[in-house]
């Protein structure tokens, strides 16, 4: 949707895809009831993000009705493929060649106490450990179970002192976690290979080089341990940098301030979780990753909105892009 004349080009985005439904006979109402009672509107997706879609669209319709008094333009992007992690939807959108530069990105995720301005990133690496294959009963030889070495190399991990100490511009700490170790099958042979997964979140003081050569190291000190077994190989399989948008980014100024004014009180956040904001931030596109509607049970058991929150957001949302969007 354009304006009256060129200008800054701003996209609203919220997901179209939910997360599981887990035990459906653990909910009060169906997942996919859609039932409003006293005051809430309840099913899977409520939160995350179909109140979003909804009000994006609303304000996309009261814009483009009042298309001749703004300069620029506004996206209304509803994605999908966003709950596995893999952004299939945006990365669509965002990567498509030739498509136009993007000035900010606001994102319709809920929760109306914090904008959120920014998030840790991620590392995610699967790690191969190598071993020495033999029957676990032979008595003329004892074999070098990759597994035995895999638990020797998740100790060294999980005992780590990770550098860079948070600060006032990015208050969170990295963090490195063993998420999954899986190898052998049945019961008689010594393994020779065992996978671990490693989760890192990254900040600015600890990035993806650095955290992809804290693994390399602690790697390698555990091969150290164990001569006469491959070395062990890192694959890394997500890397997403940190970001925080700056104090004075216009994109931050305007929701908060536009949030102010109708009566919400709301503060800028890091967040801990990478979202979709960590992948606009590595192609240089600003974004705010949060900031919606009031909710109960995201991502669980009986998820819910209060509908009485939809109209404040909506409000706050359509100021701060009445401020980014010159007057003509």
């Amino acid at each position: 949707m354009t304006g009256a004349a060129p200008g800054p080009r701003y996209v609203l985005d919220a997901c179209l895809d939910t997360a599981p439904f887990g035990d459906t006979s653990a909910w009060r109402l169906s997942p996919t009831s859609g039932v409003a009672t006293d005051g809430w509107l309840h099913g899977r997706g409520s939160s995350d993000s179909k109140a979003g879609a909804a009000i994006f669209a609303h304000i996309v319709a009261r814009l483009k009705s009042a298309g001749s008094r703004w300069a620029g333009s506004v996206v209304l992007l509803l994605d999908v493929d966003e709950h596995t992690g893999a952004f299939g939807g945006a990365k669509a959108f965002f990567e498509e060649p030739g498509a136009p530069r993007v000035d900010g990105v606001m994102i319709g995720y809920p929760g109306p106490d914090h904008v959120v301005t920014g998030g840790r990133g991620v590392l995610r690496a699967r790690l191969h450990v190598h071993g020495i294959a033999g029957h676990s009963g032979s008595a003329s030889t004892v074999t070098q179970s990759a597994i035995a070495k895999a638990a020797t190399l998740v100790t060294q991990l999980d005992t780590l002192e990770l550098p860079g100490p948070p600060g006032p511009g990015f208050p969170l700490p990295g963090r490195l976690t063993v998420t999954a170790i899986s190898g052998g099958e049945g019961y008689s042979v010594v393994p020779d290979l065992c996978f671990v997964n490693v989760d890192v979140r990254l900040t600015p003081a600890f990035g993806s080089q650095t955290a992809l050569d804290t693994v390399r190291e602690a790697a390698a000190a555990a091969d150290e341990g164990w001569p006469g077994t491959q070395p062990t190989h890192v694959e890394v399989t997500t890397s997403w940098p940190p970001y925080a948008l700056p104090g004075n980014s216009p994109l931050r100024t305007a929701l908060l301030s536009a949030a102010r004014d109708v009566g919400i009180t709301a503060r800028a956040k890091v967040a801990g979780p990478s979202n979709i904001g960590n992948y606009l931030a590595g192609l240089g596109i600003p974004a705010t990753a949060g900031f919606g509607v009031a909710y109960e049970g995201l991502h669980g058991t009986n998820e819910r909105i209060r509908i009485d929150s939809i109209p404040p957001i909506q409000a706050a949302y359509h100021q701060a892009l009445l401020t980014l969007l010159p007057p003509v």
